[in-house]
């Protein structure tokens, strides 16, 4: 299988379209001759259409340099990652690997031939002074039928992506584009030949914060489904992301859904979460180690110091990518996402206004400067105080996210505030474990016959880390409760 970043963007032109001269765009120096050819795809989905719904493109195509399954992630006019799996003449479903890519897209359910589009295409090259391929551009004379409904379309379409060009070039040619009469297109073929049943099955926007908050999350969770698959390291922390914001959103505003449900599904994001966080940490914390080794004088490195961290952490990767695919190849997953749609897409338990929002965030804004209260005053043990208050400062980030798009800039300068404290107390969390395991790996090392002094001056360089957090956090804290940051939250 293999995978390709898409740049792309999408025209639609009138009969009369002409494609204008693009020498000059971007250090273009000159163009191709076109070369044409016809593409033939069948584009599959579920029933109700959530790969279409969720950002995702699976499709079946004959014809072209890359004939075969393509599955695109991502939306239309931006970066797309492409998957792309040979296919053979009598291979009429998708392959067992694209299944697990979109499994979390479809929730588990089977896909079947949803629209046909065929493309008679004229593709040109467009190269700079050396030969290079900056681009191409492809003029194509589309028809696209819904094998559903029976609905047909046809209409002319643009496409520029990227080879070895950049963004600059992509907006020099949209200006020229744009000049000859065509006009940007926000959509996929695919979803312009289901332009009719996308309309039909796609909720309508929620009304309040909170559940577009939820809902954004969810499709930010699946949207990183394949990469975390494949232990992509952004994809798997976006997801866990989404996942500790999906938690905190649900017990923050309690009483928006059913009680008994949002609980329930807590606990499984929770398993989810823990899942993702083995991956993660492993990633983190070999990352961490390694750069830690680096920065230290190679006379205070003594013995395999280095190859003992790979060593440990490869293989602790590699058991927790295997547990990762296990958790999002299993039916508990697919119910998990299931349940989210169910809850965020049911109408409210409850009303839900701003004023009851409001509450609410003002509420999580004060657990957590409780909790980083009792911390700092020694009322509770000092780590796990702060552990502690650093995840209510990310429920709280989370909450006052909710209303940025409402509060605007005083909603989004409280965030940044709460932002720097909560790395503050999760740079001094991520000492307190990297200590512990460079305490095992002394451990280790001496039971093996190895010199431990490495792992004891890279315990001491975290503790006097830790120390310098500690004794930055007040300040940090100062900043996020100043009046002017926060008063908007009365209002």
């Amino acid at each position: 299988m293999a995978t390709v970043v898409e740049r792309e963007r999408k025209y639609s032109a009138d009969e009369g379209f002409r494609l204008p001269d693009l020498t000059g765009c971007g250090g273009v120096a000159t163009m191709s001759d076109a070369t044409a050819f016809d593409l033939d795809a069948v584009y599959v989905d579920t029933p109700d259409l959530r790969l279409a719904r969720s950002g995702f493109a699976l499709r079946r195509r004959t014809g072209g340099h890359d004939a075969g399954w393509h599955l695109k992630v991502g939306a239309a006019g931006g970066a797309r990652t492409e998957y792309q799996f040979p296919a053979g003449a009598d291979d009429l479903d998708p392959p067992a690997e694209l299944v697990g890519l979109f499994r979390a897209a479809s929730r588990g359910q089977a896909v079947e031939p949803a629209a046909r589009i065929t493309t008679h295409r004229a593709e040109r090259r467009l190269l700079d002074a050396a030969g290079r391929v900056l681009a191409e551009v492809a003029e194509d004379t589309v028809d696209g039928r819904d094998l559903v409904t029976g609905e047909r379309q046809a209409w002319r379409e643009i496409e520029v992506e990227l080879v070895d060009g950049d963004d600059r070039l992509l907006d020099a040619v949209q200006s020229r584009l744009r000049e000859a009469g065509a006009r940007p297109v926000p959509v996929s073929k695919s979803h312009r030949a289901l332009a009719g049943r996308l309309a039909a099955v796609t909720d309508a926007a929620p009304t309040d914060p909170v559940a577009h908050y939820a809902l954004t999350q969810r499709d930010v969770l699946i949207a990183n489904h394949p990469g975390a698959r494949h232990g992509d390291e952004d994809a798997v922390h976006d997801m866990r992301v989404a996942v500790r914001r999906l938690r905190a959103t649900l017990r923050t505003f309690r009483g928006r859904w059913d009680r008994d449900r949002s609980e329930a599904l807590r606990a499984e994001l929770r398993w989810l979460g823990g899942q993702l966080g083995s991956v993660r940490d492993a990633q983190v914390m070999a990352a961490r180690l390694t750069d830690a080794v680096r920065a230290e004088p190679a006379d205070l490195v003594l013995g395999p110091v280095t190859a003992r961290i790979s060593e440990r952490f490869a293989a602790d990767l590699a058991t927790a990518l295997d547990e990762l695919v296990r958790t999002l190849d299993s039916d508990r997953y697919t119910e998990l996402l299931a349940g989210l749609d169910r809850l965020l897409e049911a109408p409210p338990a409850r009303a839900v206004d701003a004023r009851w929002v409001g509450r609410r965030v003002r509420r999580a804004v004060t657990r957590a400067d409780d909790r980083l209260d009792r911390a700092l005053d020694g009322t509770q043990e000092g780590d796990v105080a702060l552990h502690e208050a650093r995840k209510a400062y990310k429920a709280a980030r989370y909450a006052v996210e909710v209303r940025e798009p409402d509060a605007g800039q005083p909603a989004a300068a409280l965030v940044e505030r709460l932002k720097d404290l909560q790395d503050l107390l999760g740079t001094h969390h991520d000492s307190v474990v990297t200590r512990e395991v460079l305490r095992r790996q002394a451990l280790r090392a001496y039971a093996d016959g190895e010199n431990t002094f490495t792992y004891g001056l890279l315990h001491a360089r975290q503790a006097a880390a830790a120390d310098r957090e500690v004794r930055a956090i007040p300040a940090a804290r100062d900043r996020a409760r100043r009046r002017k940051v926060r008063r908007w939250l009365t209002k």
